[in-house]
C-alpha cells in the first residue's frame, strides 16, 4: 500500500472573488476570520514560505483544497473545517480536527502538530 495523503482543507471556498472577500475579511477583522488553516499558514496573499517548505519537508503527499472542492471532489458535505484528512484506499479519514487546529496560535504550533501526529 502506498503512504497516505495529507489533504488539507480550508474553510473557505475557491475561486477568484472568494479569494478577494477573505483578503478584504482578514485585513478588515482578522479576529472573525472562520479559516484559522489559512490564517496561520498564508499572508494576506499567499502562502508563508516558510509553511511551504515545512510541507515540501513532510516527506507524505499533500494536497490542498477549498470547502467547495472538498465537497466537489469527494462528496463531503459539512464537514467541521477546517481541518485535515488523511486520504487512503478506503476514502478521507479525519486526521487533524478543527479544534485541534483552532488551538494553534501560530504557524509554529501548527508545524508542531502536524509532526507529532505523523509520528504517531
Amino acid at each position: 500500500m502506498r503512504q497516505p495523503t495529507l489533504v488539507f482543507v480550508y474553510n473557505a471556498d475557491s475561486g477568484f472573488v472568494s479569494a478577494l472577500l477573505d483578503i478584504g475579511h482578514k485585513i478588515v477583522s482578522p479576529k472573525t476570520y472562520s479559516c484559522n488553516l489559512c490564517a496561520i499558514t498564508h499572508s494576506t496573499f499567499s502562502m508563508r514560505d516558510e509553511w511551504k517548505n515545512f510541507v515540501a519537508g513532510i516527506a507524505v503527499p499533500v494536497e490542498f483544497l477549498h470547502r467547495d472542492e472538498l465537497a466537489q471532489r469527494y462528496g463531503l458535505r459539512d464537514p467541521k473545517l477546517p481541518a485535515i484528512f488523511r486520504k487512503a484506499e478506503n476514502g478521507l479519514q479525519e486526521w487533524i480536527t478543527r479544534e485541534e487546529i483552532n488551538r494553534c496560535a501560530s504557524l509554529e504550533e501548527l508545524k508542531q502538530l502536524v509532526e507529532q501526529k505523523l509520528k504517531a
